[in-house]
């Protein structure tokens, strides 16, 4: 039983970290959406052509930034549950494997849009009208969207775990409980009340 999450405070502890974790990197997506690269269109000093002109990459930091948060919050709520399939029977297995697929497909899209709306923001075409000669109409950017797609499939994430966490702790904690009242029982029924002999 050693593996599963006995006590009610070290639950909260957990639980608690893994939401301060998720809305930290949702912060962190937010932040990307907001700061995402622009370029510009200017004509070139020395020449006739033109080129884009990108401000900032703040977007591509705070992208792999919330990246690497959600992997933390994913490996911790991973490692606390890593018994899902072994130990007592889980009476809301049900409950426990849809919050742990939910969990992890969630993850996965929004790792998938942090790590590709950051490569692809921090993808700067500043010289393709020099060297493709041709005047440039508009700058290559990251599509809107993409780090706001990531922060919402964080919060159902959040939720997912935590669901997946809890489902899985109360019928570990409720397992052991069980077993430690029916010890008590069957010591009661051999006690000096019941006309039994102590060894």
């Amino acid at each position: 039983m050693a593996g599963f999450a006995t006590s009610r405070p070290a639950s909260l502890a957990l639980a608690a970290l893994l939401a301060f974790l998720n809305l930290f990197a949702f912060l962190l997506a937010v932040g990307a959406e907001r700061r995402r690269s622009t370029g510009k269109v200017v004509p070139d000093e020395y020449d006739l052509r033109s080129y884009c002109l990108y401000d900032t990459d703040a977007s591509t930091v705070y992208g792999v930034a919330a990246f690497f948060v959600l992997l933390l919050a994913q490996a911790l709520v991973t490692a606390a549950t890593r018994c899902l399939c072994l130990g007592p029977a889980l009476s809301s297995r049900g409950c426990a494997v849809a919050s742990f697929v939910l969990s992890w497909i969630t993850f996965l899209t929004a790792e998938a849009c942090l790590i590709g709306g950051s490569v692809r923001n921090a993808y700067h075409t500043k010289y393709l009208g020099y060297y493709m000669k041709h005047d440039l109409v508009t700058c290559a950017t990251l599509r809107k969207g993409v780090f706001a797609a990531a922060a919402a499939l964080m919060l159902i994430n959040l939720l997912a775990s935590l669901m997946y966490y809890w489902s899985y702790s109360r019928a570990a904690t409720g397992g052991f409980i069980k077993h430690q009242n029916e010890v008590g029982m069957s010591m009661t029924d051999y006690g000096l009340d019941k006309g039994g002999s102590m060894p």
